[in-house]
């Protein structure tokens, strides 16, 4: 979600003043890194690259005009690969479009001939899904059984979990023919091998994400819901249960909102279809930073429901 299936936060929305926390996207597996760790944000040479190889959830480069050379300028694969942020231990992801993860060098040389060297979509039709060679999404047996455990590694931050969850688990439920279901059993081995649920959510520290996520197609490897310890911390006007609405709406196969225009300044790519006729900048899904109208916390606008009855009806 900010933060990344998909996906749907980072440390800070962007650097300068009256700027919110960052989102991230997909997460990936592997243990949490060390507390302390810090991996801040490459200050990238192109803007398309810091948008494209992800760094946060809600990215630093999306905010301010784009200049003409900005715009025109077109990183070499080289490039783009030196600059994606990858998860710093092992089985970590690489992190694109701030809160999806991609987990091979093979998904991101994909990514990029996809994204950056194809000719980018101009559509500006509020939610769009995941979409390649169809709708990313639960089967209808599938939705209704969304299990996850939480990690008893968050320590003394896991009740504030356990209820944020509960909570933005409650919006999409009372919005969509979905259903999720917490397993408490499994929380002292919510792993990414851990088998009895469809979903982990586990901490890590230091990230250049509040919060990732990832889409229904992920291998269970790959299905972690992974949260920053700066979530717990100040977010301006986010809260942690705004950060999971976002997430969640990526593990239920939506994507950001903002890719569905390049009028955005945060066009992502063109794997989405369209489920409402009209472009939300104030979704849930949508960045603030990249042309939004949502200036306090993220939650689910009329549109919202709308494509997320369209898609489970």
């Amino acid at each position: 979600m900010f933060f990344s299936s998909g996906a749907p936060l980072a440390r800070q929305l962007l650097n300068g003043p009256a700027r919110g926390p960052r989102l991230a996207g997909r997460p990936g597996g592997g243990r949490a890194s060390p507390e302390g760790h810090r991996k801040s944000s490459p200050m990238l040479k192109f803007r398309s690259v810091a948008m494209l190889a992800g760094v946060s959830l809600l990215g630093a480069a999306c905010g301010g005009p784009e200049t003409a050379q900005e715009s025109e300028a077109k990183p070499t694969w080289e490039e783009f690969q030196a600059n994606a942020y990858r998860e710093p231990w092992e089985g970590g992801k690489i992190i694109v479009n701030g809160d999806e993860a991609l987990e091979s060098e093979e998904e991101l040389k994909a990514y990029f001939q996809n994204v950056v060297e194809a000719q980018l979509g101009k559509s500006q039709d509020g939610l769009a899904v995941y979409y390649i060679g169809g709708d990313i999404k639960w089967s209808s047996t599938q939705k209704l059984n969304l299990t996850y455990c939480i990690s008893n590694n968050f320590g003394t931050n896991k009740t504030k979990m356990v209820n944020a969850m509960a909570s933005a688990t409650a919006a999409w439920e009372a919005t969509a023919s979905v259903n999720f279901t917490y397993l408490s059993q499994y929380d002292a081995s919510c792993t990414a091998s851990q088998t009895g649920v469809l979903f982990d959510i586990r901490p890590v520290s230091g990230q250049s994400y509040v919060a990732r996520a990832f889409f229904p197609n992920s291998a269970r490897s790959g299905r972690n819901v992974l949260v920053d310890s700066s979530a717990f911390g100040n977010l301006g006007a986010w809260t942690l249960t705004g950060v999971l609405r976002h997430e969640l709406g990526h593990t239920l196969g939506f994507r950001h909102e903002h890719t569905r225009s390049t009028a955005s300044g945060c066009y992502e790519d063109n794997q989405w279809r369209a489920l409402t006729s009209t472009y939300d900048r104030a979704s849930v899904m949508h960045y603030p930073q990249c042309n939004g109208t949502q200036t306090g916390d993220l939650v689910l606008t009329t549109l919202d429901k709308q494509g997320a009855r369209a898609l489970y009806p």
